[in-house]
């Protein structure tokens, strides 16, 4: 087992985790923020990306859970803020719920909640979307057709989603899969009891607004709610200030208060 991290800056330490299929380096701006604002930010490669080596068959979210725990305590600087992206955002949360120890706050940024509001009968991320992110890294289709499933799926109106066209990777893509389909959301959904900032995109298509509410109203006071224009799903590459800066803002916090057991 090998785990390939990107190491930068001095200071508090934030942990970044990787969108569905994709690697870290998605966040080259804002882990440069991040260091500029005074933190010490890591970025741990997903296995199969990079020198990231291990098993691939049959993860769950709890091995990928222990593969980012692995990271923190090698740094032997934690706790950590564990800042999660889309798919990431369900590492982050297991590594919460299985290593509370490592972890000082979770941030999820373009976050499924993996639940709907009580009564609806809609699925958290419906077939159609499932269709499109799967699609968007799917490097048998034509790029046009990839391009169409990118601006559906990850890109907010006008936002440019050619610079997503490159960076996945189907091993990896498919293995995360497997682990969202095969863990329970009861198993990672509360995020223990760690303080969660639910970082949010205007016009996310795949974590929509008529669902933006579902964390906040079943934890309570832990979670806190920021929401930013002109981002969807992809959020890193078209909002990369915003959400550095949304994510010290909560890290600054979470360092200066009690650790709450």
């Amino acid at each position: 087992m090998q785990i390939e991290v990107m190491r930068q800056g001095k200071g508090p330490l934030i942990v970044i985790l990787p969108s569905l299929g994709r690697s870290g380096r998605d966040y080259d701006q804002v882990a440069d923020r991040l260091v500029a604002d005074g933190f010490r930010v890591l970025r741990p490669e997903p296995r199969g990306i990079g020198q990231s080596k291990g098993p691939m068959a049959n993860l769950d979210m709890h091995a990928f859970a222990a593969d980012v725990a692995a990271v923190i305590e090698h740094e032997r600087q934690g706790p950590a803020v564990v800042v999660g992206h889309a798919w990431g955002n369900f590492p982050a949360r297991m590594v919460a719920v299985d290593r509370p120890e490592l972890v000082r706050g979770v941030v999820l940024v373009a976050a499924s909640a993996g639940k709907v509001p009580p009564g609806s009968t809609e699925k958290p991320i419906n077939a159609e979307m499932r269709k499109a992110i799967d699609g968007a890294g799917d490097m048998h289709l034509s790029e046009a057709q990839r391009l169409e499933y990118l601006r559906k799926a990850f890109f907010a109106p006008g936002n440019d989603p050619r610079v997503w066209l490159d960076g996945w990777h189907e091993e990896t893509h498919e293995a995360e899969s497997h682990a969202r389909n095969v863990t329970p959301v009861d198993a990672y959904f509360a995020a223990g009891n760690a303080p969660i900032l639910d970082l949010q995109a205007e016009h996310d298509a795949v974590a929509p607004r008529r669902f933006s509410q579902v964390l906040k109203s079943m934890l309570g006071d832990r979670v806190t709610v920021v929401v930013v224009p002109n981002a969807g799903h992809a959020f890193a590459p078209e909002q990369p200030k915003a959400m550095a800066d949304a994510i010290a803002t909560f890290a600054k916090r979470v360092y200066v208060e009690p650790i709450k057991q």
